[in-house]
């Protein structure tokens, strides 16, 4: 009888390389990052002319990204259990044929509760699977030795896709307009990402007969004989258990990533959705607001691999640190920024939400999966992301609110500043690197 782990096809010829065939998977995810989340993030692009069109609040406006991860917290256990199901190579097809919808949907919306469905529930709870969440579900599985840095390659199709997307969305809004934005993403969505992960894409290498990190059992008795991989496990006990969504919420570690997952994206989404109007109010002309928007992301390819890489080597606590300490300083930044709005604060506040704050991107997937590794991890990761993706809802909705009250956004800039720390303590008290630790922590141990 034939294997039916044995792929066909493309998938076929390219299993035949193990080690490339990990890379396979990780390009196919940067391609899909690159236009499933900037399909969300370009909300701050639409945010200025839907404003201006209807003349809402900014509350009311960006309370629709704010629905959205509000849908998106209630769905994405769901998503953990759907991809561990189905797998990737259905599931993200899936994902952007809806952020597509939502798009298309936008284009005839007149009130805001149309928004509130196209471009909330459709465009932004559609996209978990195609964007951090999904991906961070199943990337772990191609690499271990490797993990921060593979993820972090993928990620960063996010920041290439945007210094590209961006700059094209805000040309094409001012001279077509909003509406025509929209259509040019969801045809990006059916006619790349859809194909491409259904003939590329797969859940685990041993789907396909293949082991993570490309090993094979001869490479792996050559390496172990030479002490290469030494055993990582710290806490035995709690790597043996099996850990089913019941048994991680009972632990004190469940709930200090569930807390640092959810101000880290308060700080990440509550920027992204503000930082283009705030800084067209603060002096900028538009066409830059829009370049720093894109070149936040794209400073964040250097951020995602190198922090990625570095805390493959030094401990995802380290990682961390520095990358929620980016978006700290990015916030006073911004205060500063209010008052002098000159062309290096505003690179300085680029370079460190970029280089730095992207960092964590990288590290979501592989901190929970180091301690929570096993059959339902899938099904956990999505349940840790109903607090994150609460986070992601909460920061622009508390920022627009903050603007609507006060006419300023430094008292939101502040209480970032201070859930970026805040963060920062929840993945130490978490401590990863008690249960596995990374390969470079291995290695000198």
């Amino acid at each position: 009888m034939t294997d039916p782990r044995q792929p066909t096809g493309p998938v076929s010829r390219l299993a035949r390389l193990p080690f490339f065939y990990g890379w396979v998977v990780i390009g196919t995810a940067f391609i899909t990052m690159a236009i499933g989340v900037n399909a969300r993030t370009a909300f701050s692009l639409l945010f200025p002319p839907i404003l201006d069109e209807f003349g809402w609040t900014r509350g009311a406006v960006a309370g629709v990204f704010s629905a959205g991860f509000i849908a998106s917290m209630v769905f994405a256990p769901i998503t953990g259990i759907l991809l561990d199901k189905y797998g990737p190579r259905w599931m993200m097809p899936v994902g952007a044929i809806l952020t597509a919808i939502g798009l298309a949907l936008a284009t005839v919306s007149t009130e805001p509760w149309h928004f509130y469905v196209a471009l909330g529930a459709f465009v932004v709870a559609g996209s978990v699977f195609i964007a951090y969440i999904g991906h961070g579900i199943f990337l772990p599985n191609w690499f271990a030795r490797k993990r921060g840095l593979a993820i972090g390659i993928a990620f960063s199709g996010v920041g290439i896709g945007a210094i590209f997307i961006f700059p094209f969305l805000q040309t094409l809004i001012e001279s077509a307009g909003w509406r025509e934005a929209c259509w040019a993403l969801a045809a990006l969505l059916i006619v790349v990402v859809v194909p491409l992960n259904i003939v590329f894409q797969r859940h685990r290498p041993e789907d396909i007969g293949l082991r993570p990190d490309g090993d094979t059992d001869a490479s792996d008795a050559v390496r172990h004989a030479n002490g290469g991989t030494p055993n990582n496990i710290v806490d035995r006990d709690w790597t043996e258990t099996d850990w089913t969504v019941r048994l991680a919420i009972r632990t004190a570690r469940f709930w200090w990533l569930a807390v640092g997952f959810f101000c880290a994206l308060f700080v990440w989404y509550a920027i992204q959705v503000h930082q283009t109007k705030y800084l067209i109010e603060s002096g900028y002309d538009s066409t830059l607001a829009a370049f720093a928007l894109g070149l936040v992301a794209l400073f964040g390819v250097a951020g995602q691999i190198s922090i990625g890489h570095f805390s493959d080597r030094l401990g995802r606590e380290w990682g961390w640190t520095i990358s929620l300490s980016g978006y700290a300083i990015c916030y006073v930044l911004l205060v500063a920024i209010e008052s002098n709005p000159s062309q290096l604060l505003l690179y300085l506040m680029v370079g460190t939400q970029g280089m730095m704050g992207y960092g964590l991107a990288a590290m979501f997937g592989a901190i929970s999966i180091e301690i929570f590794q096993g059959r339902h991890y899938g099904a956990i990761f999505g349940t840790l992301n109903a607090a994150s993706t609460l986070g992601a809802a909460t920061g622009p909705w508390v920022f627009g609110l903050t603007y609507d009250l006060t006419g300023s956004y430094a008292p939101a800039f502040w209480l970032a500043a201070a859930l970026s720390l805040l963060s920062i303590l929840c993945i130490w008290c978490a401590a990863p690197r008690k249960v596995r630790l990374v390969a470079g922590q291995a290695v000198r141990q």
